[in-house]
């Protein structure tokens, strides 16, 4: 059976607003394989704590490649303590070079409370227009839902927890259980 032949892991929705001195990242709980749901409570959303500096991570794609990637972030955190677009340059740089790390499938959504980023396996560190990010299968979702609310009088966690809602609605790949980290800033 070639990789091609195989159902794809599919689904997750993680999404970060940045508003009011705070920042959520939220991620739904749902695992699929093909057409089936393998898991509704999956936690893809982590708290990261190198030396004391808070960081919360979510996570889109596969759950084993994300986890090294995590440790990979956490290690770099902990050699420059505080920096986190230092730290998340270092580990794009290495996954776009290191021929191990290239063929991991996953992208993050990380935070401090300050910055906000998306990291790819491309290489990427990008911090979002209008302060608001979404990976995965009902990203683009979760991500229209949030920029549409972000004018309204909704703190970050309400505007988080409605556009994962309106997500779940839309995309077979995203449930509704949720996990939710928040760092205030």
């Amino acid at each position: 059976m070639s990789k091609s032949d195989f159902p794809g892991w599919h689904g997750t929705t993680i999404i970060g607003v940045k508003k009011g001195g705070e920042v959520v990242i939220a991620g739904d709980g749902q695992v699929s394989l093909g057409q089936t749901v393998i898991k509704g409570t999956a936690r893809k959303v982590r708290r990261l704590s190198p030396g004391g500096f808070d960081v919360v991570a979510g996570f889109a794609g596969s759950t084993a490649d994300a986890f090294t990637l995590l440790e990979r972030l956490e290690t770099k955190l902990e050699a420059t303590p505080g920096q986190l677009a230092r730290a998340s340059v270092e580990l794009a740089k290495d996954w776009r070079t290191d021929k191990y790390l290239q063929k991991l499938e996953a992208m993050l959504i990380v935070t401090d409370g300050d910055e906000l980023f998306v990291i790819t396996g491309a290489g990427d560190v990008l911090e979002p227009e209008h302060d608001v990010a979404a990976i995965g299968s009902g990203g683009n979702y979760a991500l229209a839902a949030a920029r549409g609310l972000m004018d309204s009088d909704r703190d970050a966690e309400t505007i988080a927890r409605d556009a994962m809602a309106i997500a779940s609605d839309i995309c077979v790949y995203t449930n509704g259980n949720l996990t939710v980290e928040k760092i205030t800033k």
